[in-house]
């Protein structure tokens, strides 16, 4: 399941909807929004996901959140890592050979670690915790 797709069921849940009820207004079949909350198929387009925001009648920051999701929820990812250092091309191959084995412990871990890098200006290195 999709971050994205996980949140749908979750809003489906919060409401009380069926998968054939909500495929029904937005026009598509319950076997593809299925599919779509399971990760077997990609992102919604922007258009359905304009319909989807506007199904559980999400504004502001639920809407920003869910379309947030969306892009972060492509099930087959793929990594270019030509002209990187060559520590990201390895980095990138060992995520894909050991993610599937991964625990849920170990996957927050390195989403919080890659999240706060983004997040750390280029090139400093991250603050030490106290005591460490």
């Amino acid at each position: 399941m999709t971050p994205f797709g996980a949140r749908m069921r979750e809003l489906r849940a919060e409401r009380q909807v069926t998968l054939k009820e909500m495929a029904a207004a937005l026009g598509v079949s319950s076997t593809y929004l299925s599919a779509l909350e399971h990760g077997r198929r990609g992102r919604p387009s922007w258009f359905l996901l304009q319909r989807i925001l506007g199904y559980f009648n999400l504004i502001w920051d639920e809407a920003e959140d869910l379309q947030r999701l969306a892009d972060l929820s492509h099930p087959r990812v793929v990594i270019d890592t030509a002209g990187l250092d060559p520590r990201a091309t390895r980095l990138a191959n060992l995520l894909a050979e050991t993610i599937a084995g991964l625990d849920g412990a170990s996957l927050d871990r390195l989403t919080r670690d890659l999240e706060a890098s983004r997040r750390r200006p280029s090139g400093r290195p991250p603050a030490t915790p106290p005591g460490g």
